[in-house]
């Protein structure tokens, strides 16, 4: 079992940054690849972003949308993935779920956290 809990959403103008936290316990951390998705009113859950670790290497893969934009990253030591979110825009507003494992399909995530509200004006 595997727990979940997102912290960092907010209220922002366009152009500005949030950096979201994603705190995991249970299950050893380091086990799975995590990631991060969001949902908008109205419309279906969308993969975001994505970490995966091989030894000392580490992988990441983003939505077109948030390529360039949008960093994961993670710390193993704190068990916490991180999604820092730059030049932010007004279709970025969603709630942001945190994931495990991190897959792009949000069909095969086994497990959420509660979500974290982001939303940016315009």
């Amino acid at each position: 079992q595997v727990q979940l809990v997102e912290s960092g959403g907010g209220l922002v103008q366009a152009g500005g940054s949030l950096r979201l936290s994603c705190a995991a316990s249970g299950r050893t951390f380091s086990s799975y690849a995590m990631g991060w998705f969001r949902q908008a009113p109205g419309k279906e859950r969308e993969f975001v972003a994505r970490i995966s670790w091989s030894g000392s290497f580490t992988y990441t893969y983003y939505a077109d949308s948030v390529k360039g934009r949008f960093t994961i990253s993670r710390d193993n030591a704190k068990n916490t993935v991180y999604l820092q979110m730059n030049s932010l825009k007004p279709e970025d507003t969603a709630v942001y779920y945190c994931a495990a494992p991190g897959t792009v399909v949000a069909g095969d995530v086994a497990y959420w956290g509660q979500g974290t509200q982001v939303t940016v004006s315009s």
